[in-house]
């Protein structure tokens, strides 16, 4: 099934959850960053449980510093 990262494109397993996803897309630890499904924001504790549907559009969105 096809989903949309930051407005890229993705093709993935019919069964795959948000954390697998993020996992592929960031290639790094998950602090700092925040996750919207279909501009739904997902609790960090939900990741893991939170199966994609295709179609689905997310938007990962990571902290940074500075001022």
């Amino acid at each position: 099934m096809d989903i949309t990262v930051n407005q890229k494109t993705y093709s993935v397993a019919d069964v795959c959850s948000l954390q697998q996803i993020i996992s592929v897309v960031l290639h790094s630890p998950f602090s700092g960053i925040a996750v919207a499904i279909n501009q739904k924001i997902i609790s960090k504790n939900d990741w893991e449980s939170h199966f994609l549907e295709s179609g689905d559009h997310i938007i990962i969105i990571k902290a940074a510093q500075g001022g």
